[in-house]
């Protein structure tokens, strides 16, 4: 009762964010429709769920499996393929929501702990991704716990921390193997070692570094059991500039990556947040807060490094970079908060005005986020990507249950235009245990379809804009997705019924 009593504000604080959280992630969790890889991964952990000698499954794409191999079990809990991999991210976003407390708490104290919390709970960035069945939420937190765990190393050389760090480095690489710069910057730490220490905590510190990377990579090449291993690294060539290339021209795609992450923090972390960060990026410059900079270069160096390297860049390739980014806002609120008090305001009103400009430039987008996701004011790119082209899947549940009401009045078939993706696997997590066979295709209806509809009632699922002339068909059912802002025509999931 005294412990209760003693720290009642800290745990009435501590559940406000927790519940706050739940409440920004949970709500009309399936309406924002369904995106290519969601659609990819859903589907793999099905058949991986299904057939035992496929869990290794992603290797064929060059995608590493854990997240599907925790999406598995998640499906006994839910009925809906798609709230079940969301509400896996939801319940990773929250464990990085953990680790952002406990490494800001560790380090700055308790109340920089609480604002660092409060700025990834209501933080649209984090939210967005939080609530998508997509694997760089898993990834997020296993890099603020692979962080925590080298700062402790720092300070306490001891072999159950370094095998800790090694699992939790091991994990991320696992989930995507991006993480693999979570082990580059690694000896980034030893700004925040103290050197006045004896010359052996340091050789031992080395020592323990080195059983944790030997421990990730132990766990990194388990993935050898499954077949296609060797997928993992050929495939980053479709992803990845090489050395020379990047040397050829130094500043590309560097500064228009650099131009593309400007534009995602202004719009989804803010413009508050933002300035939170450079006050707190300035007081630990000024204060030389050597393990203060190690959380910022922990946050800064992948992104950079991301930004130089990648040909594809996008919104969500970064987030497990945020968190970091985001303790030190919340030491610039701390900073502000002490500046506010030597203007002598209100004692009782210094606290709320970094607390009541956060949630008022955040409110709005994260009522839209949570409501009307389409309307959200998201960057360029990632509103194409999720809402408005063939990346964007739209009314898959509803179809699906249409043509498995259409089955109990005969034999159904159903093909889609594409191979792999949206469609078919957006359509096929609906369908797993429905005995509707799926024909692909590309674009176009095949002759196998046509041939279907001799002795079967035949559908044929696309997206509109990449259709042509579509004889012997008869639209069924159509869903439009978002306009795009551009004045390209809009797109939609269009179903046909296919005749001989």
């Amino acid at each position: 009762m005294n412990f209760l009593a003693k720290h009642k504000l800290k745990i009435l604080f501590s559940l406000g964010i927790v519940i706050l959280y739940f409440s920004l992630r949970l709500p009309n969790l399936t309406l924002q429709p369904i995106f290519v890889d969601e659609a990819i991964y859903i589907r793999w952990a099905q058949v991986m769920k299904s057939e035992p000698t496929l869990r290794f499954l992603p290797l064929s794409d060059g995608k590493t499996p854990l997240f599907m191999w925790a999406m598995m079990p998640v499906f006994k809990i839910f009925d809906d393929p798609l709230l079940a991999g969301r509400f896996l991210s939801v319940v990773s976003g929250f464990f990085s929501l953990l680790g952002v407390f406990l490494l800001s708490k560790k380090i700055f104290g308790i109340k920089i702990g609480f604002w660092a919390a409060l700025i990834y709970t209501v933080s649209p960035f984090t939210i967005f991704f939080d609530r998508m069945a997509l694997v760089d939420s898993m990834l997020a937190a296993f890099t603020i716990w692979s962080l925590y765990f080298t700062i402790w190393l720092l300070k306490s050389q001891r072999v159950d921390l370094a095998m800790i760090l090694g699992y939790l480095l091991g994990g991320a690489l696992l989930t995507k193997t991006p993480a693999m710069l979570n082990i580059l910057v690694l000896p980034i730490s030893l700004l925040g070692f103290n050197f006045k220490q004896k010359r052996s905590n340091l050789i031992k510190l080395l020592g323990m570094w080195l059983l944790a990377i030997a421990i990730a990579l132990i766990i990194y090449n388990l993935l050898r059991l499954g077949p296609g291993f060797n997928q993992l690294s050929s495939r980053n060539q479709d992803y990845v500039f090489t050395p020379l290339e990047i040397l050829s021209k130094p500043w590309d795609p560097f500064l228009p990556h650099l131009r593309d992450s400007l534009d995602y923090f202004l719009k989804l972390l803010t413009w508050p947040t933002l300035i939170f960060w450079v006050i707190g990026l300035f007081k630990i410059i000024k204060e030389k807060n050597r393990l203060g900079m190690v959380i910022l270069l922990f946050g800064l160096l992948p992104m950079f490094i991301e930004m130089a390297f990648l040909k594809t860049f996008t919104a969500r390739y970064i987030l497990f970079s945020i968190p970091p980014l985001l303790i030190v806002a919340g030491v610039g609120i701390d900073k502000l908060i002490q500046e506010l008090y030597r203007l002598k305001l209100q004692k009782g009103l210094t606290p709320l005005l970094p607390l009541l400009l956060l949630m008022f430039t955040t409110m709005s987008v994260n009522y839209l986020l949570l409501a009307d996701p389409q309307k959200a004011p998201l960057p360029r790119y990632e509103r194409v990507g999720y809402f408005e082209e063939w990346t964007a899947g739209y009314g898959f549940p509803e179809i699906a249950q249409f043509l498995i009401e259409e089955k109990k009045r005969g034999p159904v078939v159903v093909g889609t235009e594409g191979y792999f993706g949206t469609l078919p696997d957006g359509l096929q997590i609906y369908l797993d245990k429905a005995g509707i066979p799926i024909i692909t295709g590309r674009g176009i209806i095949s002759k196998e379809l046509r041939e279907s509809a001799k002795d079967n009632k035949t559908f044929f699922v696309a997206n509109k804009n990449r259709l042509g002339d579509l004889p012997g068909t008869k639209l069924i059912k159509e869903y439009p997705k978002a306009k795009p802002l551009n004045g390209m025509p809009q797109d939609a999931i269009v179903v046909y019924q296919v005749f001989p």
